[in-house]
């Protein structure tokens, strides 16, 4: 048993979906979350600058929490090299990438599937090469678009506006003619906009989020690792951003609920 917190961290707040997850699988887990609104988006960054966020946020987790595992709740953070920031920490790293493929090939009914992510994760070839190891025959047909824009809607809190559909329409064309049967949403911000997307796509496709297959495999993980919580009270909650506090703590809220009761300021250094 480990009473040690969990940390998980985002550009922001797209991986409030996976720590809400956590909370409701997970209730007497105690979590520390970093969100690094004052750096967002990561998607259109260098993959090598998103790399070095992704090291010292997770040094941050190690070090001032004393975290027993960090979930990488980005996908572009994933995307950019999950090896790498694997072998620098001492504790293990749950991915969001490969539990959300598992899931959208379960999902799938005619092997047509679809992803969508940030620039940044799409090009980077990360849930296509996942697709490939999952899939080794080859029998799914694969369709992934890019949505430069996206995260920036849900960091405003602009969920449903007339702009974000229209938006939506273009960039989600290739998926709408692909006809896929299942579409797995790359980047954990897309969930706040799975009404939108499901209008455009149509919803005779599945939307599959990581969020929840991400939590399964951290208490699959926690349990093999004999790292769970030996406590049966709730878990306390600690909320981090490089930005703006308030702003954080009042669409965080709005996004996850009352568990955000305090956000806590972070100013990282800079680095080269």
């Amino acid at each position: 048993m480990d009473d040690s917190p969990i940390g998980i961290f985002d550009s922001g707040f797209g991986g409030l979906t996976v720590a809400r997850a956590v909370i409701d699988l997970l209730p007497s887990e105690d979590i520390v979350y970093v969100g690094d609104t004052g750096r967002y988006p990561y998607g259109p960054r260098p993959l090598d600058q998103v790399r070095r966020f992704s090291r010292q946020i997770t040094a941050k987790l190690i070090s001032d929490h004393a975290v027993k595992m960090v979930v990488v709740a980005c996908n572009t953070a994933a995307a950019a090299g999950l090896e790498g920031l694997t072998g620098s920490a001492d504790v293990p790293v749950v991915s969001v990438v490969e539990p959300g493929v598992r899931a959208v090939l379960r999902a799938t009914r005619k092997g047509r599937v679809g992803v969508i992510g940030t620039v940044g994760t799409i090009s980077s070839g990360a849930y296509q090469r996942a697709v490939g190891q999952l899939d080794p025959t080859g029998t799914v047909q694969l369709t992934c678009a890019a949505c430069p824009g996206f995260v920036e809607f849900v960091e405003r809190g602009e969920l449903d506006s007339d702009q974000v559909y229209v938006l939506a329409e273009r960039l989600l064309a290739p998926i709408r003619d692909a006809k896929v049967d299942s579409l797995l949403l790359g980047c954990t911000h897309y969930p706040f906009l799975a009404r939108t997307i499901s209008d455009v796509v149509g919803r005779d496709a599945v939307l599959v989020s990581s969020a929840d297959e991400t939590a399964f495999e951290l208490r699959s993980l926690l349990s093999v690792n004999g790292l769970a919580t030996s406590r049966r009270t709730a878990g306390t909650h600690t909320w981090i951003s490089s930005g703006d506090v308030e702003t954080f703590q009042r669409l965080g809220r709005r996004l996850l609920g009352p568990e955000i009761d305090r956000v806590v300021p972070w100013n990282p250094e800079p680095l080269n």
